[in-house]
């Protein structure tokens, strides 16, 4: 719908039944898919690729240059998911040269003053609160939730399905299926209401808390709880994502609540 208070620049791809409020400011170089509403004084800028049927609240700014002394305005882009939710003032900035992309994915909900910084990849089904903030280069795996107030370290990896309580600090990555709260960053179970909410069948969140058991409450370094992981316990895709997100980890993983190890031997 052609909104003559709204400023579109005239080589931005817009489909036919994309709703537009008054004050909104679209850049070139943006493409926005069916039946989107973008709400007044939202502001989309140039790279912006946002899917079909998205909500953009009112004050959200899409796509502005990375808070990068590195980027030097190479074309990059911001990927948004069809069915995503993106409330009041949240901020995501295009990628740089590093990927060239930030993505958000489909049927997520960012809601207010979330920031999502350059070159961030958050997956489908993604809940982040208000005032969640991720730096730089930081990946969100499918089904997470983040809660208000969450900081994200750059560079940080969080697996799908997991809840992080409000407030916390994000330092270290945190593996799939888990409950992580308190200060330092800790595991504190796993996301067994999430995962059943997913249709996840009891033996499966018997599984997964098992392979937790060992990963933090067995008095075993990460290299022995894998050893014993991959060798003892049942074959599953559970058991492989754990295990694969754990050797794949750069920056480590959090640690277990009360653990006498410090951060860096995780």
């Amino acid at each position: 719908m052609k909104q003559p208070l709204a400023y579109i620049h005239p080589e931005a791809k817009i489909a036919n039944n994309v709703i537009i409020d008054p004050f909104v400011t679209i850049e070139k170089n943006v493409e926005i898919g069916e039946g989107t509403w973008i709400g007044s004084n939202a502001v989309i800028m140039e790279g912006a690729r946002i899917g079909k049927n998205c909500k953009i609240y009112p004050g959200a700014v899409i796509s502005a240059a990375p808070q990068d002394l590195k980027f030097t305005g190479e074309e990059t882009v911001t990927i948004i998911g069809d069915n995503t939710t993106i409330r009041e003032f949240a901020t995501i900035n295009r990628g740089t040269k590093a990927s060239y992309k930030t993505v958000v994915g489909s049927n997520c909900l960012l809601m207010a003053y979330v920031h999502v910084a350059h070159d961030c990849i958050v997956g489908n089904n993604c809940i982040l609160a208000n005032n969640t903030t991720l730096a730089g280069h930081v990946i969100v795996e499918d089904y997470a939730n983040l809660g208000g107030l969450v900081a994200v370290h750059q560079f940080v990896k969080i697996g799908a399905h997991c809840y992080i309580s409000g407030g916390s600090l994000v330092r270290k990555d945190v593996p799939p299926y888990v409950k992580a709260a308190r200060e330092p960053l800790s595991y504190v179970g796993i996301n067994s209401i999430g995962l059943r909410r997913r249709n996840y069948t009891n033996e499966q969140i018997q599984q997964i808390q098992e392979i937790y058991r060992y990963l933090y409450l067995k008095n075993m370094n990460i290299s022995q709880a894998l050893e014993y992981i991959e060798k003892e316990l049942p074959a599953s895709k559970e058991k492989d994502d754990i295990v694969m997100f754990i050797r794949n980890s750069t920056r480590g993983i959090m640690r277990g609540y009360g653990s006498s190890k410090t951060n860096g031997d995780y």
